[in-house]
Formats: structure tokens, sequence, C-alpha cells
């Protein structure tokens, strides 16, 4: 987002938003002993600003000879 022309109080709003984030693992009715472990991802999943954020993220991605890079909605196979 930083290499964005964008205006500071859109930006640092942004950074809030990524900010505080955190996971813990649940399958079943078990839930991980870890505690909880803080995200650092750009990509709020299931969120309205995810989508933009996602091809903010991936527009600069580029493969090496013989790998192949699938971009899709919000998800990337390489």
């Amino acid at each position: 987002m930083l290499s964005l022309e964008i205006p500071d109080n859109v930006y640092n709003w942004l950074v809030e938003f990524f900010q505080g984030h955190f996971h813990r693992t649940r399958y079943g009715h078990q839930t991980s002993a870890l505690t909880l472990r803080e995200i650092s991802a750009s990509i709020a999943q299931g969120s309205a600003i995810g989508p933009a954020s996602y091809v903010v993220t991936v527009s600069n991605f580029t493969t090496i000879a013989g790998n192949l890079l699938c971009k899709y909605a919000d998800d990337t196979y390489l």
C-alpha cells in the first residue's frame, strides 16, 4: 500500500485496519493450545477491503523460468 499514491489519512486508516488481527486454529470441537498469534498479512479475508488489497499485494508478483503464476479472486497459486 505504501507504493500507492493515496492521501496520508487513507494510508493511516489502512495501517490501523490491518493491525490487531489474531488467529487460532479450531477443528471440530478442538482449539489449538497455542495462544493467539498475530496475523501480519495485508489481506483480511472476508473483509470488504480484502479483494482490493489482494490486487495491490499481488500486482507485482512475477515468476522465474519454468513456473506458472495463477491469480484469481483472492488466491494465488505458484
